[in-house]
């Protein structure tokens, strides 16, 4: 059995600092989107030719909901819900299947000698979220700005944790062609002309294949135009040796697009990356490699007046929480045995507060075998939790208690007695409790998806600390388990606490001069947990030990006096 808790105890921690780390949840909705770019068409047209024959070939996709469709200027969107009778990927796959044979068909729409694609996607929650957002400011144009900014998106979207980074607040070029009406129809030009000119004009082909030295080479030719003012010399119409140019009936500009994002920091403008993780990656590992790669940048790469800093980072909210739910723990467990330390004694205290990581690490170990994330709704379940999770170790540690006490068995026996009193009433108690909160894991719908880890998890952990109270903390009592509470000698105080202390202090060192930040945050847990045990070593030797003691001896039989007397008034 002690290899047992052994085990259980290196899992929790393994997957406490295994375990991917966001904000909320991964939650996965059986949402199917089709997207579908034609350019040059009105909504109607686009209706026409895309969203409608897309439609018909869905209808015949079994579980399905509703679809929902929009058509615009040169763009269609499509939205399948299905019910929860199909799979997320399996849902992606029948709507996929059903596109493509629609693109198959003869009459499907072309643009550029080429069909339409259209793109099918499921949209993921913690996907659409940004994690970080880094502004670029400086004395430096918006252009100048723009092409720092995309040295960071390169680098941080290489990131196996990275989706995408989008730039806000940079303004896009692009080439207009403004056609003067009144020369194009004096040249006999139409639209299409200029249309047709520029895509056969803008264009690489290949010429066939060379060869020389005994060897085949391919001929390319390069038709691509490197610069806007190419643009000039394309020929828009030619009859009779008079070329009709595409200069001689427009005026062509590069300029910037019109502006869709705006990014401002302390009311000055910016460029700003906002960054978006995988859905299940851990947000606090994709961070800190976020933050070295800004600061490589800033050292070895950006002038000294440029300006970068980091905003709206999830990882200190998510790392928040997690630290919150340590610090309940430890308080947790210091609260239970400073209350059982006067009922029970020191000693016999410690089993129970023993319970309340050893249920901890055996939740964390089984819900990171089943693939979850540390989130909002997890760590949530886990600190309600860390209230009920002590009753079944106190029921069985205060059993056995009483039946060496007052029956005077020894830890054996009474172990083995108490077990069999308390078992069946103790797994009746947990299933009544978890029962409890499985409705709100029945909720339909998107609340429902987000709802259900909060029962599984509370559900995991009572039953952790069933698994706990029936088969640990039986183990402990039946070895360790004293009814007097013998004094522990001055010199055994001074050497264990010395030890404690000694490599608290050098966890401690080790934690500020690590430049790892998940150990050294471990290293500093692990040397401040152990100094605060040496502490309460001696405030329980030198004042809780005398507190407790008169408290079982003098307090206790009046409360108990108390009790009787309520109870022969009421029952009389």
């Amino acid at each position: 059995m002690y290899v047992v808790m052994a085990l259980v105890l290196f899992l929790g921690i393994n997957a406490y600092f295994n375990m991917p780390r966001e904000e909320y949840p991964e939650i996965k909705e059986n949402i199917v989107f089709v997207s579908s770019i034609y350019p040059g068409n009105t909504a109607e047209d686009v209706e026409k030719l895309i969203t409608e024959p897309l439609e018909d070939k869905l209808k015949a996709v079994n579980n399905i909901l509703e679809i929902k469709s929009s058509s615009k200027e040169n763009f269609s969107l499509i939205i399948i819900e299905f019910d929860d009778g199909i799979g997320y990927t399996e849902a992606k796959l029948k709507v996929k299947d059903e596109v493509e044979s629609a693109v198959a068909s003869e009459d499907w729409p072309m643009y550029n000698n080429v069909k339409v694609d259209p793109n099918v996607f499921n949209m993921t929650f913690t996907e659409e979220m940004p994690i970080v957002n880094i502004n670029i400011s400086g004395d430096y144009s918006t252009e100048k700005l723009k092409e720092y900014s995309e040295i960071l998106q390169d680098e941080i979207e290489s990131l196996n944790e990275i989706k995408k980074v989008d730039i806000s607040g940079a303004l896009e070029k692009e080439v207009e062609i403004a056609v003067d009406i009144y020369k194009m129809m004096a040249s006999k030009v139409s639209f299409y002309d200029i249309i047709n000119s520029i895509q056969s004009g803008n264009i690489s082909i290949s010429a066939g294949n060379l060869k020389a030295n005994e060897q085949r080479k391919t001929v390319r030719i390069i038709g691509e135009i490197s610069s806007p003012s190419d643009l000039e010399n394309f020929v828009v119409k030619s009859s009779y040796n008079n070329s009709v140019l595409l200069r001689d009936i427009a005026e062509i500009k590069f300029k910037e697009k019109e502006v869709t994002t705006y990014a401002r920091e302390k009311e000055k403008p910016v460029v700003m990356l906002v960054v978006k993780k995988r859905s299940g990656e851990n947000t606090l590992q994709a961070v800190e490699k976020i933050r070295s790669i800004v600061k490589q940048n800033i050292k070895n790469v950006f002038p000294k007046n440029l300006t970068v800093s980091i905003a709206n980072d999830q990882s200190e909210l998510t790392e928040n929480q997690v630290t919150d739910l340590v610090n309940s723990i430890i308080f947790g467990v210091v609260i239970v045995v400073l209350v059982l330390l006067f009922f029970l004694g020191f000693k016999n205290a410690l089993f129970v507060g023993i319970a309340i990581p050893m249920s901890m690490f055996m939740s964390l170990a089984i819900l990171g075998a089943l693939g979850n994330t540390l989130n909002t709704m997890i760590l949530f379940g886990l600190i309600l939790g860390l209230g009920m999770l002590v009753d079944n170790a106190v029921v069985v540690v205060e059993n056995v208690y009483r039946l060496m006490e007052k029956e005077g068995m020894n830890r054996i026996e009474a172990t083995k007695k108490g077990i069999s009193e308390i078992a069946f009433p103790i797994i009746i108690s947990t299933a009544t409790t978890v029962a409890a909160f499985i409705p709100l894991g029945l909720w339909p719908g998107r609340i429902g998806k987000f709802m259900i880890f909060f029962p599984i998890t509370l559900s995991v952990v009572l039953c952790s600390s069933l698994l706990v109270a029936v088969f640990f903390n039986s183990v402990l009592v039946s070895r360790f388990m004293k009814i007097e509470d013998t004094n522990m000698p001055i010199k055994r105080i001074i050497r264990l606490t010395s030890i404690l202390g000694i490599f608290g202090v050098l966890f401690l060192i080790l934690g500020f001069t690590v430049e790892d930040t998940e150990s050294s945050r471990f290293y500093r847990f692990l040397g401040s947990l152990q100094i605060f045990v040496s502490i309460n070593f001696w405030i329980y030797r030198t004042i809780l030990r005398k507190l407790a003691n008169n408290f079982q001896s003098k307090f206790l039989p009046i409360l108990d006096n108390y009790y009787e007397i309520l109870l022969k008034k009421i029952l009389v």
